[in-house]
């Protein structure tokens, strides 16, 4: 990576800070920004795009996780990191438009294992330094309420359970794929999604070869949310991944589709809700023969804008490799912002939680907080439990600061056994804090 790319995010940083100081002053250089990044040729848009990422992240697990190799605790990690991502949108001509974007992590603190780097002796924190193609596609619209994109693309389908980017981390996950998304209105607003998964670049920067058609179908009930239904089959072709081969097939309904949002019932109340149940089993060139269920359900209310929720997750699992999984979703977003439980334990996992979510000054400051109870999925081991807090601040459309914080209490049944010696591996309370800024054009 050049000197004038790993500088860049921390000269734009800068700038960002300078800005802040004069809210005015903000303003008209923000309008400046947005009308130079945008273009036009023959009245079809095109644009630059960039989204600069500066996080601190701070990791500390006691005396639990040993280093595989040494058998020494491993040390508390501290990462402070800066991702760049530029991308040029092409203008629409004739029904089609394309896309590139360059990603780029820079670590100018690295006292933590990034999965890379060979530091083994700190606690891991994925966002490894690197640069890469994140993104590379054309895209089709001539087809009324149709587009057919090809090539390496971000994929985020439901609440990104089952697919997503892992947008949580630095360097994300992308798809080199084939995506049809009929969005038809006039036709009870239904939505298709339909396509083909042929590789994944994961947000280590590391490359998985898949076959994996999905198909996604979701019904706009009027006000009162959306009826979606599913089917994944993903085929892994790589001897080291095929256990994680699966076929699942679900159904979802949920309103709504952003944190806060509600149905209404009165004018200061309203109610939320999901429910979904999903069946995965062997597929493709999975060794292990099993069937495995998904339960999740939540129900909530908003009263003056604050809004309570009370939520169940369960993903059963019968022994080594025989677990309801979701490889390609964005896992920290469920069961503990801590990510212990980003692969599904043998014995399967119950989490059991609660959040309230208060905004202030007309929602540009949201405030969250989430408790958690982990079990197996009989509710007869205990895992642990988990506290998470959440500040986010937005300025406008392009800039917001984020601090988060998420604690984990090692229960007294582990979920997992030490990879060396079979025998349960400690439950290690985790401490983790996140302090970030973002600028996004």
């Amino acid at each position: 990576m050049s000197k004038l790319l790993l500088n860049l995010p921390v000269s734009i940083a800068a700038l960002s800070l300078s800005l802040a100081s004069s809210p005015l002053q903000a303003k008209n250089a923000t309008q400046e920004v947005e009308d130079a990044l945008n273009f036009y040729h023959y009245g079809k848009n095109g644009a630059v795009k960039f989204d600069l990422n500066t996080r601190w992240e701070n990791v500390n697990q006691g005396a639990g996780p040993r280093n595989p190799i040494t058998g020494l605790p491993v040390q508390t990690a501290n990462a402070f990191t800066s991702r760049l991502r530029a991308g040029l949108l092409s203008p629409t001509f004739y029904g089609f438009q394309g896309y590139a974007e360059y990603e780029g992590n820079l670590a100018m603190v690295e006292d933590f294992n990034s999965t890379r780097n060979g530091l083994g002796k700190y606690s891991t924190i994925a966002d490894p330094q690197q640069s890469e193609l994140n993104q590379l596609w054309i895209s089709y619209n001539g087809i009324p309420d149709t587009i057919i994109k090809g090539g390496r693309q971000r994929i985020k389908l439901d609440d990104d359970r089952f697919i997503g980017n892992v947008g949580w981390r630095q360097m994300e996950t992308t798809f080199d794929s084939v995506l049809l998304t009929h969005n038809n209105q006039q036709l009870f607003g239904l939505v298709v999604n339909a396509g083909y998964i042929g590789n994944i670049q994961t947000f280590t920067g590391t490359t998985e070869n898949i076959e994996a058609p999905f198909l996604n179908v979701n019904y706009k009930m009027g006000d009162y949310g959306n009826v979606i239904g599913y089917g994944y089959w993903l085929d892994y072709t790589e001897t080291e991944n095929y256990e994680k081969s699966s076929q699942t097939y679900g159904l979802r309904a949920t309103c709504c589709v952003k944190p806060l949002d509600s149905i209404k019932i009165s004018e200061n109340f309203g109610l939320a809700y999901t429910a979904e149940w999903g069946y995965q089993s062997d597929y493709g060139h999975g060794q292990t023969p099993y069937e495995a269920h998904r339960y999740n359900f939540m129900g909530g209310i908003s009263a003056y804008n604050v809004m309570f929720q009370g939520a169940v997750e369960q993903l059963n699992g019968s022994g080594a490799n025989r677990h309801f999984d979701t490889p390609l979703g964005t896992n920290h977003a469920f069961q503990g912002w801590a990510d212990l439980f980003l692969v599904t334990p043998n014995n399967g996992i119950r989490d059991v939680f609660g959040t309230v979510m208060v905004p202030f000054l007309r929602g540009d400051l949201v405030a969250t907080g989430t408790y958690h109870s982990f079990s197996d999925d009989t509710g007869q081991l205990d895992y642990g439990d988990e506290w998470d807090f959440q500040l986010t601040q937005k300025f406008g459309k392009h800039y917001s600061l984020l601090a988060k914080y998420a604690y984990y209490n090692g229960g007294a049944n582990p979920a997992y056994n030490n990879p060396v010696t079979g025998l349960p591996a400690p439950s290690a309370d985790t401490q983790k804090i996140w302090l970030s800024a973002n600028i996004s054009f």
